[in-house]
């Protein structure tokens, strides 16, 4: 038999005796010189039973170089993908590129890391190009716009007198594919407390409630009824997982997207070193969000999705303290669950389950 037959079959083997699951590998368009992008590598592997005697999670690289084939182990310090208590363990994370390891990491959105957006608001796009956009306190932004996913933003702000600009922060998203929605939102708040949740969900217009025992995850595939296995052959997974007590959570829709949400405050300290001045009676709760793409096409649109076009060149100013993005018009939306922007490309496949006309009533949040 052939070298790459014998290959195959080995996989095959494996996929069979192991048990194994596949993790799918996260496409990044490639750079010209794109410093720190992303390796579809990184999580090209398929998932094994874990190791009968320490219980630690193994994975089989797929990816080529130096780690294909190679069975890899997650530290004993943190033997699980997915620790039960997330806030005081760390994940274990493979590396089947030319790393070839697993580390041990928290699970929260790394504001520093690509495909980040935290702050007031601060993006780090695909090219590794650190920007701020301005926005407008009460409106919608499309942050990404591509043939198969949507993924819009709702800004709340602050204006302190003598400002020419507003403050703004992300306090809601919304993330759109075939005919379906999932809401994530900031809740408002009063006064802040790391041990209540401000964390509000909704699928398809129904509330999502995740729970805070056994896997603490929700599952949309639980949610789907008969109408709707009837009607697709395959249908495409969400699932939300806690990664802390509180405020925290780890999205996927298989195939698209992967993201890490925290929700968090602006802190008396943060607010006098800024100078937001924000009224009395009112946190400012917002989301701090890291995303990670399947898959995007070399069209896609939206303030952060253009940073990952192949030919994508940042026109922010280079050297400065805050460098801005501009866009506003291109990418602003009359609400949140619109995909109608002068820039956007998604659009909806069979039939919409809510209407384009709808909108989020934010201040339930």
């Amino acid at each position: 038999m052939a070298g790459g037959g014998a290959m195959v079959l080995v996989l095959v083997l494996v996929l069979v005796t192991a048990g194994g699951a596949w993790a799918a590998p996260e496409k990044q368009a490639k750079k010209k010189g794109g410093k720190g992008a992303l390796d579809p590598a990184s999580t090209h592997y398929v998932v094994l039973d874990p190791n009968e005697k320490t219980g630690q999670e193994r994975f089989f690289c797929l990816a080529r170089g130096k780690c294909r084939w190679d069975i890899i182990e997650c530290p004993p310090e943190c033997p699980q993908r997915k620790p039960k208590k997330a806030r005081l363990n760390k994940g274990c994370f493979a590396d089947c590129s030319s790393r070839c390891e697993t580390t041990c990491k928290y699970r929260k959105p790394n504001c520093n890391g690509y495909g980040s957006v935290c702050y007031d608001p601060r993006f780090v796009g695909g090219d590794g190009v650190m920007f701020y956009f301005h926005g407008v306190k009460g409106a919608d932004f499309a942050l990404v716009s591509d043939e198969r996913l949507q993924i819009n933003a709702h800004l709340i702000g602050t204006r302190p007198e003598g400002r020419a600009r507003d403050f703004t922060w992300v306090q809601a998203l919304a993330i759109m594919f075939e005919s379906h929605t999932l809401v994530i939102a900031a809740k408002r708040v009063a006064v802040w407390d790391d041990h209540v949740d401000a964390l509000a969900l909704r699928w398809d217009g129904r509330e999502v409630l995740v729970p805070t025992d056994g896997d603490a995850e929700w599952r949309s595939v639980d949610e789907a009824t008969a109408e709707d296995i009837i009607s697709s052959n395959k249908e495409r997974e969400v699932v939300v997982e806690r990664t802390d007590d509180a405020n925290a959570v780890r999205i996927m829709v298989s195939g698209l997207v992967e993201m890490d949400v925290k929700v968090t405050p602006i802190g008396d300290e943060e607010n006098r070193s800024h100078g937001y001045r924000l009224p009395a009676g009112d946190a400012f709760a917002h989301l701090e969000t890291q995303f990670r793409f399947t898959k995007l096409t070399e069209e896609v649109e939206g303030i952060l999705g253009q940073t990952y076009r192949p030919d994508y060149v940042s026109p922010v100013k280079k050297g400065v303290a805050m460098p801005m993005m501009g866009g506003e018009d291109r990418f602003r939306l009359p609400s949140l669950l619109s995909t109608r922007c002068p820039a956007c490309c998604f659009r909806y496949v069979g039939h919409r389950i809510l209407d384009e006309s709808a909108t989020v009533d934010v201040a339930q949040y």
